[in-house]
């Protein structure tokens, strides 16, 4: 059995998907606590916000008192320099889940990537059993706070569900999210299931819309009792034809943009 959920902690509540999150989840639980080291607004009814980075352990020990699960969704969602990736997302990482450790937290849900086997071909469907092929530094922060996720499961009982997002957006923009979308209500049923399903243990799912050309299996989506509400091929029409050169890697591998040799992301835009 699962204990009933009190307050439940989101971190990186700030961003696109904790944006949405945190509006899907209102009213599901008594008590949403939201952090991040940007500015959250106001309080709505049933919120807690609480201002922490998740570089300093010791605040985001103070954010998990009381907390009784966990939507891991801080960090920089992007390519950086390995140092940033290092200093934000793997010791970020860490810090939420030694921190739900020693608060007594029992389970948490993390948002892990498709860049954590973004070098898989996309004629290929890859199932969470299947060996990492991460893509970027970023990626590889993904598949480090997967592993750390199975150590904490197996040596202290924590409960954890990695989600490997693909492509959260409004709706489908190019023909790759005919296979990656994931909408926003399927994001908010997905990590709501990743929280209150019972008996997970340690699980990793895909984290995309009912997409019929998807290239993730659905393995684990029984466990959580999710089912999608969405398909991108609702717009295959408009976005179908919105792609690069068949040739280029890019348009090849899974992970998109993200597997070019000269992509840096965040880094590149801080010179």
């Amino acid at each position: 059995m699962t204990p009933p959920i009190h307050r439940i902690l989101i971190t990186g509540a700030a961003g696109q998907v904790g944006t949405a999150l945190r509006e899907g989840l209102r009213g599901h639980f008594p008590i949403i606590r939201l952090t991040d080291n940007r500015d959250l607004g106001e309080a709505q009814p049933g919120e807690e916000l609480v201002r922490a980075d998740l570089t300093d352990f010791d605040q985001v020990r103070a954010a998990m008192e009381g907390v009784d699960a966990v939507i891991h969704l801080g960090g920089i969602p992007d390519e950086d320099t390995y140092e940033r990736i290092r200093d934000v997302n793997i010791d970020g990482t860490y810090n939420v889940l030694e921190a739900a450790r020693q608060a007594g937290v029992t389970r948490v849900a993390f948002a892990s990537s498709i860049h954590a086997v973004g070098f898989y071909p996309r004629s290929e469907k890859v199932s969470p059993d299947m060996p990492v092929r991460p893509d970027t530094y970023y990626g590889v922060s993904k598949v480090f706070g997967e592993a750390l996720g199975r150590m904490y499961f197996e040596k202290h009982g924590v409960a954890f569900v990695g989600v490997r997002i693909c492509s959260f957006q409004p709706r489908p923009k190019d023909a790759r999210h005919l296979s990656t979308w994931l909408s926003p209500r399927d994001a908010v049923q997905l990590f709501e299931k990743a929280v209150t399903a019972p008996d997970v243990g340690f699980l990793l799912v895909a984290g995309i819309s009912g997409n019929t050309r998807r290239w993730m299996t659905e393995d684990g989506w029984d466990v959580l009792g999710y089912e999608p509400q969405d398909n991108a091929e609702a717009y295959a029409a408009e976005v179908e034809h919105l792609h690069g050169d068949p040739q280029d890697l890019v348009e090849q591998r899974q992970g998109g943009i993200f597997v070019a040799s000269e992509y840096r992301g965040l880094a590149e835009k801080k010179g």
